[in-house]
């Protein structure tokens, strides 16, 4: 047993495999609590703040599938689980088609804990709270998971199950998260409330995605999603559905942001209450939206 700044962390084995196969097997095994290490910001802390312990700790920042960055007008955006938040914001063809990524990764801690952190590592934490999840349910994203049964596809909005809770069976790995193509006139943006300037965690936060008619310039589609405010990261399936159609203007705003605020479910805690947390949700919601307009009309 070790002791590092104050708290007790038991011993556990490291392994460093460099190929997908080989961290499968070892997550696979049977009776062996077992963790997988992609940039540490998340998995380091729980375990020295003893939220639970681990046999075996598989750090996969050595396996190729999951560092893969690459992009293509005809495939999207692949972005393997691995990949830390800087070589996301700093690789043009993400800046550029891919921008609501950008805004949530550029604001996950501070520039050091971005050199390590990881899109898929804020995923597989599950956090309610987690910066990165709106941005990757607005635009469509599908995790690609492998484990001992092959290979399977999920939607990110039906990832987390719950608080610190995803849907991973035993031995399966998030490998990589993909994004269909961007298609014309469309734009996206992520934004939270924070009580500080950097380094918080957002009271509430809001994600939007909007694709516009070429022709009369009115909503096609949108995508509204929700951080800190439910027991999981919240698709407002109702909120982006009822702008389907309407002028992209400030009175379509507010309707989208009304039921954004119904599909809130937060609770009271240190960080806000419950009536502060619904109300920004609907503040949230309309600049989130006006970004993503404007986005759209400069693509």
């Amino acid at each position: 047993m070790d002791h590092i700044g104050g708290a007790a962390l038991r011993n556990f084995k490291y392994f460093s495999p460099t190929t997908l196969g080989e961290a499968i097997r070892l997550m696979a095994d049977q009776g062996i609590s077992t963790k997988i290490l992609a940039g540490g910001t998340d998995i380091l802390v729980q375990l020295r703040s003893d939220r639970f312990q681990v046999d075996r700790l598989i750090d996969v920042k050595n396996i190729p599938e999951m560092n893969e960055l690459s992009y293509s007008t005809t495939d999207g955006l692949l972005l393997g689980a691995a990949v830390p938040c800087y070589k996301i914001y700093e690789h043009n063809d993400v800046r550029e088609m891919y921008s609501g990524v950008v805004d949530a990764a550029f604001i996950i801690g501070g520039i050091q804990i971005q050199g390590r952190a990881t899109i898929g590592g804020n995923l597989c934490n599950a956090s309610p709270s987690a910066d990165a999840i709106p941005s990757l349910v607005v635009l469509s994203a599908i995790c690609l998971i492998e484990g001992p049964n092959g290979r399977r596809e999920l939607a990110v909005e039906e990832f987390c199950t719950g608080p610190g809770k995803n849907a991973l069976a035993p031995g399966e790995i998030l490998v990589a998260l993909r994004f269909p193509p961007t298609v014309a006139s469309s734009g996206a943006h992520y934004l939270r409330f924070i009580p500080r300037n950097e380094m918080d965690i957002a009271v509430a936060g809001v994600g939007a995605w909007v694709s516009l008619d070429e022709k009369t310039h009115r909503v096609k589609q949108a995508r509204i999603a929700l951080s800190a405010v439910g027991p999981t990261p919240i698709f407002a399936k109702e909120a982006s559905e009822i702008l389907s159609g309407l002028d992209p203007n400030e009175e379509s705003f507010e309707l989208a942001a009304q039921a954004a605020q119904k599909a809130a479910s937060p609770i009271d805690d240190m960080r806000g209450t419950v009536r502060q947390r619904v109300h920004l949700v609907g503040v949230l919601t309309k600049r989130a939206l006006r970004k993503a307009v404007n986005r759209a009309k400069e693509s």
